[in-house]
């Protein structure tokens, strides 16, 4: 997930989104390339939110940016967690009807993750705070 640069704020906060997308009892997870400090590093899909846009519609939008996918936002997962400068909300999210498959557009790799593999991956930091609520939302 992008975090900085010009992203809408809520109150005093900036507002970066992520999506935990599932399917099929596992939970997508995508690896990062850049920067180098967090190259082979594991994320959610998501991004910055900016001026004008709606949490779901940036999702969508980054989704459709990083994966080539179209997805269905639905409800919140976990609490805020505090990022440096901004605060990141996860959404829970399916893959739409008729989306291409996900692809790594601007990542290492993908992988969908199972509620007892989430734990081998190494998270980024922000999303591994959601990794109870993540693995709750796997079942």
């Amino acid at each position: 997930m992008v975090v900085g640069a010009a992203i809408v704020r809520d109150g005093t906060r900036r507002v970066v989104v992520g999506a935990a997308i599932v399917r099929d009892g596992r939970l997508l997870a995508q690896r990062r390339a850049v920067p180098a400090r967090l190259a082979g590093r594991w994320e959610l899909p998501g991004g910055r939110v900016e001026l004008g846009e709606s949490e779901p519609a940036a999702l969508r939008r980054e989704c459709q940016e990083e994966l080539g996918a179209r997805i269905t936002v639905l409800g919140r997962v976990g609490v805020d967690v505090p990022l440096p400068g901004s605060v990141l909300r996860v959404y829970s999210a399916t893959m739409t009807e008729g989306s291409p498959e996900p692809r790594a557009l601007e990542h290492a790799g993908l992988r969908w993750v199972s509620g007892a593999e989430l734990t081998e991956l190494d998270w980024l930091d922000a999303d591994r705070v959601l990794l109870p609520d993540l693995a709750t939302l796997l079942g």
